[in-house]
């Protein structure tokens, strides 16, 4: 990080920027009524709601969390399927660790290592390839779940997995941009700007979310993390709204490029091509997902160790899909932090570290 960087860094910490914003906010705010604005990512929503953002804003605007959790709308099916591919003989099934106490529709990968499934946690997809070189005699799986960000650093697994036969993914991977179209076009939606992710723009640009807001009229920003890049980029939201605009801007200029990272995106094309895939809270999207191509079929677990999965039960008073799509707020569900907490989840929102439920659970009741 350069020092000019660095010392822009520090000023958006301050107490006296997020004053001033919350002043300029404010002034912006009178007169455009009430506005619903969307951050599309969890780890936006942590952050908001750690740092107390919403106590710092005018009542007309309501922030609403978004489908930004890619464990959160993972369907049950998805986690069915990981947790089948668990216990079958000779599997060692790896993932992240949020993935672990994520409920499918009669257990968890948690539940499935406590009988006897190997599963185990690893920091990174090359972690599952050096265990597949040093255990020729286990067939080891990758359950990979996440947006863009992640996707890349699975492409490189299997592209460093050559040879071996006893590595394989199970691509979950989604794709944000297609949510959001998916988004805008329900009925019910009722948001006047979104807070665009960070990291997962670092990847594809921001030329990404254009259609959204030039073809379905919503501004967009694309914000940093610090309380006082997400105020600078409300105020931003609030300003293309008071001009009659409606375009996609960067306020996290340091890491996000128009054209994102060229060579992460040639590395996710080498592997993987858009599918259809089914979202929590939104249904099937078509092309909203990555499989591995034709040519990585080698590698892919659905092929190379196919079971059976069985419809989705549900969960009864689960609301979690509402909570993902902005028609909900957490404390609204029946179940939040009553039958539902971080120590008993019973969706997704309250397990995952970037889920609407745990953030609001942790620090907004």
């Amino acid at each position: 990080m350069t020092d000019e960087r660095a010392a822009l860094a520090a000023l958006l910490r301050s107490a006296d920027a997020a004053s001033a914003l919350a002043r300029a906010i404010r002034d912006l705010a009178e007169g455009l009524g009430t506005v619903r604005l969307m951050e599309v990512c969890g780890t936006h929503t942590v952050a908001i709601r750690r740092s107390g953002l919403p106590s710092l804003l005018p009542e007309s605007i309501e922030l609403l969390s978004g489908p930004g959790c890619p464990v959160c709308v993972t369907p049950d099916e998805d986690i069915d399927r990981a947790i089948a591919m668990a216990g079958l003989d000779g599997v060692c099934l790896c993932t992240f660790g949020d993935m672990l106490r994520v409920p499918g529709s009669s257990g968890s990968l948690e539940r499935a290592r406590a009988s006897g499934a190997d599963v185990r946690v690893v920091y990174s997809p090359l972690d599952a390839v050096a265990l597949a070189r040093r255990s020729p005699e286990r067939q080891v799986i990758f359950a990979g779940v996440g947006f863009e960000t992640t996707a890349p650093t699975v492409a490189a697994a299997v592209r460093s997995a050559a040879g071996l036969t006893n590595f394989s993914v199970l691509a979950a991977h989604k794709l944000v941009p297609p949510a959001l179209e998916a988004l805008v076009a329900r009925e019910d939606f009722s948001v006047h700007g979104f807070l665009m992710p960070g990291h997962v723009s670092t990847i594809i640009g921001s030329d990404a979310y254009s259609p959204v807001a030039r073809q379905h009229g919503v501004p967009c920003v694309v914000a940093g993390f610090e309380p006082g890049d997400i105020l600078l980029a409300i105020w931003m939201l609030l300003r293309q709204m008071r001009d009659g605009r409606a375009e996609v801007e960067v306020e996290y200029r340091s890491a996000v490029r128009p054209e994102g990272n060229l060579r992460a995106l040639e590395l996710m094309g080498s592997v993987y091509e858009p599918v259809d895939s089914t979202w929590r809270g939104l249904g099937a999207i078509p092309a909203s997902g990555l499989g591995l191509r034709a040519s990585q079929a080698a590698f892919d677990a659905r092929l190379r160790h196919p079971v059976e999965v069985a419809p989705s039960k549900g969960r009864p008073g689960c609301r979690c899909g509402e909570v993902l799509v902005g028609a909900l707020r957490p404390d609204g569900c029946a179940l939040f932090g009553r039958s539902c907490t971080p120590a008993t989840p019973i969706g997704p929102c309250m397990v995952s570290s970037e889920g609407s439920c745990a953030a609001y659970y942790r620090y907004s009741r």
